[in-house]
């Protein structure tokens, strides 16, 4: 069985139905959110109205920052990310920040760990970006596969029996194995909003039978994105940095 894990679509709606499109063609039967639906992007409702319906046929999907920031407010953002988040709650009905609000923080499966960010301390939205952090969220748990999001960068990790911590490439559009000898931490790329200088959509597909992982780059319509933040009146750099992925 397939599984598409999906983190970070920050309301872009293009990028996410380019994505869903991918991973149905790609033989995925089930769809995982590992959270932020919502911030920088100009399609809230339309992404939560999405995200709901898909939830409804069975799709997991969890709660990011962001999305807890919709009913709380932009503690701790940037100034950017800030004033999307303000934008944004303006423009959801209460009863959809309230279910945004609502989501789980993590969902566990055949020993598999899905999360948004650091699971030693998922509500802290702590990021993993380096092998000490990857180390301290792959301690936390037993799962053999943390998959996580939050940095809008995709890695990879592996935990070796005495507890070292290393980095393992990450590239995109082949399949990775994930040997049974090391448990693993799987920082998915964002739909929405990627941050390695590409433009593409990214998500991750698994075949936890299999245990293999792949990173996806998907093709989407950026222009229109674009168009629809600066109409929306939002910051003009959310609409440039879709162009540059950064």
């Amino acid at each position: 069985m397939r599984i598409a894990i999906l983190t970070d679509v920050h309301a872009n709606l293009e990028a996410l139905e380019a994505c869903l499109a991918d991973a149905r063609a790609a033989g995925a039967e089930r769809l995982v959110f590992l959270g932020d639906l919502v911030g920088y992007g100009a399609d809230p409702w339309e992404v939560v109205a999405r995200a709901r319906i898909l939830q409804s046929e069975g799709a997991v999907v969890l709660r990011g920052n962001h999305d807890e920031a919709a009913s709380l407010g932009p503690q701790g953002f940037s100034t950017l990310a800030a004033a999307a988040m303000r934008w944004t709650m303006d423009r959801l009905a209460p009863e959809a920040r309230e279910w945004l609000a609502g989501l789980p923080l993590t969902h566990m499966e055949a020993g598999i760990l899905f999360t948004h960010a650091d699971a030693s301390a998922p509500g802290e939205w702590r990021y993993v970006t380096d092998s000490r952090t990857a180390r301290r969220s792959l301690l936390a748990t037993p799962a053999w596969l943390t998959l996580c999001g939050h940095t809008h960068v995709p890695a990879l990790w592996r935990l070796s029996g005495a507890e070292h911590v290393a980095p393992v490439p990450f590239e995109e559009d082949r399949p990775l194995a994930l040997d049974a000898a090391h448990r693993w931490l799987a920082v998915v790329g964002a739909v929405g909003q990627p941050r390695n200088g590409q433009a593409e959509a990214c998500y991750a597909l698994l075949d936890p039978g299999a245990r293999l992982i792949t990173q996806r780059r998907v093709a989407y319509d950026v222009a229109r994105a674009a168009t629809k933040i600066r109409a929306a009146g939002l910051p003009e750099l959310l609409a440039e940095r879709l162009f540059v992925g950064v």
